[in-house]
C-alpha cells in the first residue's frame, strides 16, 4: 500500500546548488581581477603624471620622489634637487606626519586600554 521514501532529495537539486557555489566563487574572482586591473591602470596614470611633473620641473633641476611613511602606511612627496640630491620640500612635511603618527599612537594607547 504505502511505499517508503528513502531519498526525498533528487540528485539534480544537488547539482544546481554546486553550480551556484561555483558561480559565486567565479564572481568573487572576477571582482578581484577587476580591482587589480584598476589598480594597475591607476598606477600607470600616477606614473604618467609623475613623469609629466618631472618634465615640468626639469628646467629647475629638481624632480619628484615618492616616499613611504612606515607608521602611517601612506606616501608623501619630496621635491629633490638633481645636482645635490638634497630634499628641497616635502608635501606634507615628514615632521608633521611623524607628529600625527605619534599623536594617533598616543591616543590609541589612551583609548584602547581598559582601565
Amino acid at each position: 500500500m504505502l511505499e517508503k521514501v528513502s531519498n526525498p532529495i533528487h540528485p539534480l537539486a544537488n547539482v544546481q546548488v554546486k553550480k551556484l557555489e561555483i558561480t559565486a566563487k567565479m564572481k568573487e574572482q572576477i571582482a578581484e581581477q577587476q580591482d587589480l586591473l584598476q589598480r594597475a591602470q591607476s598606477k600607470e596614470k600616477v606614473d604618467k603624471v609623475i613623469n609629466s611633473m618631472n618634465e615640468f620641473l626639469k628646467p629647475s633641476n629638481t624632480h619628484l620622489k615618492f616616499e613611504f611613511h612606515e607608521k602611517l602606511q601612506e606616501y608623501y612627496v619630496a621635491i629633490v634637487d638633481d645636482q645635490t640630491n638634497e630634499v628641497i620640500k616635502e608635501i606634507p612635511p615628514k615632521k608633521l606626519l611623524d607628529l600625527y603618527a605619534s599623536m594617533t599612537e598616543y591616543l590609541g594607547l589612551l583609548v584602547d586600554k581598559k582601565i
